[in-house]
């Protein structure tokens, strides 16, 4: 999938585990990008702006579910 937008903008990946407890910390966080189904944490998609609100939410998640990383692969967070 190619990293940037129709824009250029560089893109982050950012994907929550199957090992997430639906704590509901991200949400929380920043409900503007996640949600909780099913007793599971949801993001807006897999290639997002990036968001230093992402960062938070995966070093805040008590499962370690969420990962960022950048468009060559780099883990973001969790740190």
């Amino acid at each position: 999938m190619d990293p940037t937008d129709q824009t250029g903008q560089e893109r982050w990946s950012v994907r929550v585990g199957e090992h997430c407890i639906g704590s509901g910390m991200c949400v929380a966080l920043d409900p503007e990008h996640f949600s909780l189904e099913n007793g599971r944490a949801r993001t807006e998609g897999a290639q997002v702006t990036p968001d230093q609100r992402y960062i938070d939410a995966a070093d805040t998640c008590p499962a370690a579910a969420i990962t960022v990383t950048d468009a060559d692969g780099t883990e973001l967070a969790p740190t």
